[in-house]
């Protein structure tokens, strides 16, 4: 089963509450342990003291193997050591040999050794075993015996039932975990809070956004966005400008298209028409249409081509291609243009790697290059140069043409704002802008002077070099 995705706050309590958890469990194992090992000592203490007053009721005559322990110690003495009713204690005193002298006889005897550096000052060794179905702590101590009649060693063992340790030591526990809980308890309602209050601009940005009207891209409004959201707030904005401009794009594209192609199909039906009715010959009828076909041809596909550039515009990982590889190659392409006019071409290229869309640099090319062949006279000359000078490439494309007029100048790049209406639709600069501006260079378009006349136009594209050819 697939899981949806995991919300903030969920994301949030995971990964505060686990740690948290984690090491509440640790230090809960950790203190039980201390809390265990600090209330033996207490209550070993209380053995050893217990053990250490039965020592003193001791009696012994003779010395050494012969020595014999007296003891008159009744249980009565032990229950000013028992801290509560369910406590029990039991005492086996005896000789070094295991005879028992004084207590309960089904206590083993003890087995054991002293340890090196016990913890008291005493002969005392403490362990844990079980006695009638119950689990004892007991403490042993070896007690010398002196009397005026004898001389000997007492080995006493005092043994105590552990529900008192363990009763005092899950109290502990307890208290610490219901502590703990509650430490818990208040992280969790902190986070809880604290993520509802900061995710608050984002549930009004989201409903702003959703309570806007169709179409309305105007960028979002969040003066009071935390630090965080400012980028994502900053990407949105520009999300929405780019697809603001797409749009624009695309109303213009279909508003340029219906009133340009309006004039052309128009003069079309009338020709037609008119060839119907006879008022042409045939032959110069068709002629009129071909021409007719061709200059809405040309308009359809440099509109056509326009919309690609904005579509390119916005597509990521161009390759790197060589500018003067698309140059020539364009030139060999419209070479027979330049044969028709007998013009005189001269074409001079460099390497110049940029980082662009090959079709973008062919119709670069193209629209120079057409541009320049249509305005040089027949007879005339052309020239074509591709450099590379420091991070930029430069595409100059010179003609031995009228140049521009002053009142053309201000417009020249504006869509259908042709030189000549009967030559060309007025697409192909602004098409070359477009495409310019998509790969971050400039155009400049400057009549040449000679001899204080214009000798011609130079076209000069700019664009950055591939800083990164491989």
């Amino acid at each position: 089963m697939k899981l949806g995705p995991v919300s903030l706050r969920s994301y949030l309590l995971a990964g505060i509450l686990l740690p948290v958890g984690i090491v509440v469990a640790v230090n809960a194992v950790t203190l039980y342990r201390k809390t265990l090992q600090a209330v033996n000592t207490a209550y070993d203490r209380t053995l050893l003291a217990s053990a250490k007053s039965i020592g003193e009721q001791l009696d012994v005559r003779g010395f050494e193997e012969r020595a014999v322990l007296r003891a008159t110690v009744p249980y009565s003495a032990l229950e000013a050591f028992e801290a509560d009713v369910q406590t029990r204690m039991y005492y086996r005193v005896s000789s070094l040999q295991g005879q028992l002298v004084s207590g309960f006889a089904d206590l083993p005897f003890w087995r054991g050794s002293i340890p090196a550096q016990p913890p008291y000052a005493a002969l005392v060794d403490f362990y844990d075993t079980s006695f009638r179905d119950s689990q004892v702590r007991v403490a042993v101590l070896l007690q010398p015996v002196a009397s005026p009649e004898g001389l000997g060693m007492a080995v006493i063992q005092v043994a105590e039932t552990l529900e008192l340790r363990q009763r005092l030591t899950r109290r502990i526990l307890l208290d610490f975990l219901w502590q703990q809980a509650l430490l818990v308890a208040v992280i969790a309602l902190v986070v809880v809070v604290v993520v509802q209050r900061a995710t608050r601009p984002v549930r009004r940005l989201s409903a702003e956004l959703q309570a806007r009207p169709e179409g309305e891209l105007t960028p979002l409004a969040a003066p009071d966005a935390p630090r965080e959201l400012v980028p994502l707030v900053d990407a949105t904005n520009q999300v929405m400008a780019r697809l603001s401009q797409l749009l624009d794009n695309q109303k213009r594209f279909v508003r340029d298209t219906s009133h340009q192609l309006r004039t052309p199909l128009a003069v079309l039906k009338a020709q037609v028409q008119s060839a119907l009715r006879g008022d042409l010959e045939p032959r110069q009828a068709l002629q009129e249409i071909n021409a007719t076909v061709e200059r809405a041809t040309v308009l359809a596909n440099q509109m056509l081509s326009l919309a690609k550039v904005e579509q390119l515009r916005e597509q990521a990982g161009a390759q790197v291609n060589d500018l003067s590889q698309e140059v020539r190659a364009m030139a060999l392409e419209l070479a027979p243009l330049v044969a028709d006019k007998d013009i005189e071409f001269d074409i001079e290229t460099r390497p110049a790697p940029v980082r662009a869309h090959e079709w973008m640099l062919r119709e670069l090319s193209r629209n120079l290059l057409h541009n320049a062949i249509r305005h040089t006279p027949a007879g005339g000359s052309l020239s074509v140069r591709v450099v590379a000078d420091g991070n930029t490439a430069a595409l100059v494309v010179s003609d031995s043409g009228p140049g521009i007029p002053e009142e053309l100048r201000g417009r020249l790049f504006q869509p259908f704002s042709a030189g000549d209406v009967r030559s060309g639709s007025g697409l192909g600069l602004a098409i070359c802008l477009e495409i310019v501006r998509a790969l971050g260079g400039s155009i400049e378009l400057e009549n040449r002077e000679k001899d204080r006349r214009t000798a011609g136009l130079d076209a000069t594209v700019r664009l950055p070099l591939a800083q990164n050819p491989s």
